[in-house]
């Protein structure tokens, strides 16, 4: 069988291992177990007789694992998520606001002070506010450990400010905004921009990336200034380094002049606004501007007047008040010496003050004319009244004398107030009742309705009543030292307004500082009216008035100096016992003179006194005559006030025994 192919060989396989229990069939090739085992121990597994194979564990269980893993991560994140989004979302929102945005108060302009004209006396200009963020002084930022330190030494010099407080605003943790300077003049945040240009080309120049004042920047603001320099400062005041109204009309009518702060929200990025993104913002409301009673130009010639005189007679102080004797409203009030609101560092706190309000001080003889209009008012006497003035006069426990040494004097009612008699004054006023008491009673009745002892109505910051006690507690000095002038205190315009209530037909108006304020809509909203009220009958203003025409006019009268050619005038001077501030006791002497012009027809009050001259003469007639003089006729001419070219009534002032 040549055709067929021969059988293949069979290649024996591997040889299986016996199952437990079977036994070995002879010829099957298996060898003699060599040892025997014990029963229940395991048998080794017989080796194969071919080649090892070797079986791959399951996959299953890593995968579990894995799988688990990836779960439990999953679940993790999906928690933190809703803990993000909806347990926590707006506390987070919030501090994304908080990193991303910027907000800071947007700064009113504050209005104007005018005059009655509406020349600016106060006003505001533009300023900066110079700012910085914190957070770009941080060595992570800069890569520079003492960069605040740097930044303060440059900015120290410019601002005027101490260089560790600096340094301390510029690590302020927890913000991106402080304030280093407020109201800076924008020469002031030139200097800082070139310096800060100036120091960015040399860090791209030299390759760095640190500029030490890239986190400083300013904020528009406003800067109050004075154009008059030290005009009406006493009146004006000024305000504060957060420019707030800290004297005078500045702080009366702070909420009138500062208008209401506005609000900005802005994206920020690098310390920048980001123009892109959305911006909130609340407008600032302007603050009202405030017209004033006072004429610029005769403030100018009343305070020019009073500085000269004080530092001519070296006094302590001295003032003028010019008030419109129909309306109440205050023409000037001057104070010297004075400061200047523009620069508070020259100025010392004892200068900083309106003392034609604050002081309050005894008036002397001016204020006899109260005691003259008390007599004639009751009826007790007229200009005519024949008083006998000796040279003395015993009072209680005190003997009086006037001002000078005379013999016997004849007077008149009307001499008694042109020679400015002490003594004959107390004989007047001594008419006023029955009784002493009942004298004082009248006389205080009277002082009060001219308004001693009370507010003058113009609201004004330290403004002082004066002192006038009770008539039941007047002491035996008093009740005959109150009826000249002494032992009742007063301030410069509480005497002012005595005046022009004679010059006003009798009729006492509140004296008054502000006209009105016009809004931010452009509207004029007046001040109140000021209160009238009749305090004597014109009959006894108009004889009183002819009365101070003689101490002016009549060469025995003590007013001559304060004679203005072609106008008639009415006034009184004084010369008062002063009281020391520090030791409480009577030391040098208060000089004034008071009146109104023209004397038939008033149109004009000014009342001036200083304190304390230590030059020259202390008189009032003297020393304050002249200037009165001065600022009446300025006034006078300013409001073209014609003289009425009638004849003054030239009353008696002695008479013969």
């Amino acid at each position: 069988m040549t055709d067929r192919e021969p059988p293949r060989r069979r290649v024996p396989g591997p040889a299986r291992p016996a199952r437990p229990g079977t036994p070995r069939r002879p010829g099957s090739g298996a060898r003699p177990a060599a040892r025997q085992y014990r029963a229940g121990a395991p048998r080794p597994r017989p080796r194969a007789s071919g080649p090892r194979i070797i079986r791959l564990g399951s996959p299953r269980p890593r995968l579990r694992m894995v799988s688990l893993g990836l779960t439990l991560v999953m679940l993790a994140f999906v928690v933190r998520l809703l803990q993000v989004q909806a347990v926590d979302a707006s506390a987070y929102a919030a501090k994304a606001e908080k990193n991303r945005y910027l907000s800071h108060t947007l700064t009113a302009e504050r209005g104007a002070i005018t005059d009655r004209n509406g020349v600016e006396l106060a006003t505001s200009v533009d300023a900066y506010d110079i700012t910085a963020d914190p957070t770009m002084f941080t060595q992570k930022q800069t890569k520079i450990a003492d960069a605040p330190e740097q930044a303060a030494a440059l900015l120290a010099p410019i601002l005027d400010k101490d260089q560790a407080d600096l340094a301390a605003q510029l690590r302020t943790p927890n913000t991106r905004y402080v304030r280093l300077a407020a109201r800076q003049t924008p020469q002031v945040w030139k200097q800082i921009k070139d310096l800060k240009n100036a120091l960015q080309a040399e860090a791209q120049r030299d390759g760095k990336t640190a500029n030490v004042l890239a986190g400083v920047f300013q904020d528009p603001s406003s800067k109050r200034v004075y154009p008059n320099g030290d005009l009406a400062a006493g009146i004006l005041g000024w305000v504060n380094a957060e420019g707030k109204g800290a004297g005078g009309v500045e702080k009366q009518l702070d909420k009138d002049l500062s208008g209401e702060d506005g609000k900005i929200t802005y994206a920020q990025s690098g310390g920048r606004q980001v123009p892109t993104a959305g911006t909130s913002e609340v407008p600032a409301v302007p603050g009202s501007q405030v017209e004033l009673t006072i004429d610029r130009d005769i403030q100018w010639a009343a305070q020019n007047a009073i500085a000269e005189q004080v530092k001519k007679s070296k006094a302590d102080r001295g003032y003028v008040i010019v008030q419109d004797t129909r309306t109440g409203e205050v023409l000037a009030m001057a104070n010297a010496p004075g400061f200047d609101p523009n620069d508070l560092t020259q100025a010392t706190s004892a200068d900083m003050h309106n003392f034609a309000l604050e002081d309050a001080y005894e008036p002397g003889s001016t204020a006899k004319v109260m005691s003259m209009a008390a007599v004639l008012e009751e009826n007790v006497a007229t200009p005519d009244t024949h008083v006998t003035v000796p040279n003395r006069l015993h009072r209680g426990d005190r003997l009086f004398q006037d001002d000078v040494n005379h013999p016997t004097w004849y007077l008149t009612l009307n001499g008694v107030l042109a020679k400015s008699s002490n003594i004959g004054t107390i004989l007047a006023t001594g008419q006023l009742g029955k009784t002493q008491a009942e004298a004082n009673r009248v006389l205080y009745s009277y002082l009060r309705k001219f308004g001693i002892g009370g507010a003058t109505g113009l609201g004004f910051p330290g403004e002082t009543a004066g002192i006038l006690a009770p008539p039941d507690t007047w002491s035996t000095s008093q009740q005959y030292t109150i009826p000249f002038g002494q032992g009742v205190s007063i301030n410069a315009m509480q005497a002012a307004s005595v005046y022009s209530t004679i010059a006003n037909g009798g009729v006492r108006v509140e004296p008054t500082l502000v006209r009105g304020t016009t809004g931010p809509d452009g509207r004029f909203t007046p001040a109140p009216k000021p209160e009238k009220n009749r305090v004597i009958s014109e009959k006894t203003a108009t004889t009183l008035s002819q009365m101070l025409e003689s101490v002016v006019d009549d060469e025995q009268g003590t007013g001559v100096k304060a004679r203005i050619p072609g106008y008639r005038v009415a006034g009184k001077t004084g010369t008062a016992n002063r009281v020391d501030p520090v030791t409480g006791k009577y030391r040098g002497y208060t000089s004034s003179f008071a009146g109104f012009a023209p004397a038939d027809k008033p149109r004009v009050t000014v009342y001036c006194a200083i304190q304390n001259a230590t030059k020259g003469s202390y008189f009032g007639g003297q020393i304050c005559g002249p200037i009165y003089k001065t600022v009446m006729e300025f006034a006078l001419k300013t409001l073209q006030v014609p003289p009425t070219g009638a004849e003054p009534a030239r009353l008696p002032v002695e008479f013969k025994p």
